[in-house]
């Protein structure tokens, strides 16, 4: 009997202690347990208007917040007011009614940047709008970002060749300006900016296109101008359409200018072009009204300067290396570069080239008005043979514009005003470019040379056009060695001057 009360006794005792050990393992992981709770504010539509949402019940969250609505659809916190959050919608709100659930996103707008973007045609959320895969980017960066403090800014002194003769010799833009491009409708202000991008195909610097409120056929043209002259593979087409909600045509340049700081980051010279910034402003006003912020000037918000300055202000050259050089287009109505929207971005812009649309219908092109054109930075941003031989071209040209206009109310001319007006005729005619033929560095030097000398003003002015051709051949043809030490920054001698003159008349005479 004493044995099996002592056996029973042993076999409780290893049970309490297995029970003892198992408790203190169940006790320990409790411990350490963390729960991992997600909390999620949800908010209800309260009203939906023409591409603006208000929301009720997402007390925290922040501005430019992406809120997601049902159906994956997305919009931006605009308005944060104490009793309601409203939304500007980045997708269309057919679907979209009161009453609805929406989540926060916890992170603010924001885009793909980066090598694949490259040869891509999105919209202003990064999304693919080609036929092409999926953008699958490993790095996404905010669209509103700060501009570069002044002390990392370095000096715009490095040419941007845009290719167009008129442009590089009398209206130089330097890597990392802003050069603001204006003019009525239909003049030919987007086809300098592509002039400019194709003509970059030379140069490997990296291109941005950003439409804003274009009509669809328009921006398909000027994607197949790119892809026809083999330019798209170093561009990115950032678009929304007049189709698209106002909110998607506001983003968009902000979106387009991130993907491009992307590049000027690493190192590289970055060239974007907004095409245009009327319809940016608009769309703005727009959604100010909709979201009944107090209309000032025009019916634009008070703080429609600031829209605009905080985006071109993105815009610089680096001391670090890299550049982003900017070219806004603005639409002008019956010539008044005075309106509201003009006048503010010539203020923030380092220069403008204005068309005029009396020269567009004489059938000058590109349309550039000289004498209400201009760069701020001027000759810095010229290779050193352009400031040899230009000299008082651009002076000389707006006198001859000025003597024209007054020569048309009188009939007797003397001789010497005869003379001015014929070289003037002759200045225009050889400032004459057809659209999308780029004209290197080195060959406008040798046509302004023999413009400046005389070696032209005997040649009939229909067969202007026929000399450049002739002259540029030669010229690229006899003084290889010549025609590279331009590109690369080198100064003309009176010997070198002389053989190009030389060269020009030999070739006219064939």
């Amino acid at each position: 009997m004493m044995v099996l009360w002592k056996m029973e006794t042993n076999e409780n005792k290893e049970l309490r202690e297995a029970l003892t050990n198992t408790f203190a393992a169940l006790s320990r992981t409790l411990e350490s347990y963390q729960p991992q709770l997600k909390f999620e504010e949800i908010g209800t539509i309260s009203y939906v208007g023409n591409g603006i949402t208000r929301i009720k019940g997402l007390p925290h969250v922040k501005s430019e917040e992406l809120i997601r609505f049902t159906g994956e659809k997305l919009g931006i916190a605009f308005n944060l007011d104490p009793e309601e959050v409203a939304v500007i919608m980045l997708d269309k709100s057919e679907k979209i009614k009161a009453g609805q659930e929406v989540r926060r996103t916890g992170r603010v707008m924001d885009v793909p940047v980066g090598e694949e973007l490259l040869g891509r045609v999105v919209d202003a959320t990064g999304r693919p709008l080609d036929e092409g895969k999926p953008i699958r980017s490993s790095e996404r960066r905010p669209i509103e970002r700060e501009a570069p403090a002044i002390m990392d800014r370095a000096p715009v002194n490095v040419p941007l060749q845009t290719g167009i003769l008129v442009v590089d010799a009398m209206i130089p833009v330097g890597r990392g300006q802003r050069e603001l491009i204006l003019g009525d409708r239909q003049i030919g202000k987007t086809a300098v900016a592509l002039d400019a991008i194709i003509n970059q195909q030379e140069e490997g610097m990296i291109c941005v296109y950003c439409a804003i409120g274009q009509q669809r056929s328009a921006v398909a043209r000027v994607i197949a101008d790119l892809h026809k002259y083999d330019v798209m593979k170093k561009c990115i087409a950032v678009v929304a359409t007049g189709d698209d909600p106002p909110g998607l045509n506001f983003i968009a340049p902000y979106a387009a200018t991130t993907m491009a700081e992307y590049f000027m980051e690493k190192g590289l010279d970055v060239l974007i072009v907004y095409d245009d910034l009327t319809h940016h402003a608009r769309s703005y006003r727009e959604l100010s009204l909709l979201l009944r912020r107090p209309p000032g000037r025009e019916a634009f918000p008070g703080d429609i300067f600031y829209i605009h300055s905080r985006l071109l202000e993105r815009s610089t050259h680096l001391k670090s290396g890299g550049s982003l050089t900017a070219l806004p287009i603005i639409e002008t109505e019956a010539q008044d570069i005075s309106a509201y929207i003009p006048t503010n971005l010539i203020s923030i812009t380092d220069g403008q080239i204005y068309l005029s649309p009396d020269l567009y219908e004489e059938g000058v092109l590109p349309a550039i008005d000289v004498s209400k054109s201009v760069s701020r930075v001027g000759g810095k941003s010229q290779l050193p043979a352009y400031r040899e031989v230009v000299g008082n071209l651009r002076l000389s040209y707006s006198q001859f514009e000025e003597l024209e206009a007054f020569a048309r109310f009188g009939t007797k001319l003397d001789e010497e005003t005869r003379k001015t007006l014929e070289r003037g005729r002759h200045i225009r005619e050889v400032l004459k470019q057809p659209r999308y033929e780029r004209m290197p560095a080195p060959e406008q030097i040798a046509i302004l040379l023999a413009i400046t000398a005389g070696v032209l003003d005997d040649i009939p002015l229909d067969e202007i056009s026929f000399a450049k051709k002739m002259i540029r051949k030669a010229f690229s043809e006899e003084v290889p060695e010549l025609y590279q030490r331009i590109l690369s920054a080198g100064t003309l001698s009176s010997d070198d001057k002389e053989k190009i003159l030389n060269i020009s008349r030999i070739a006219l005479k064939k």
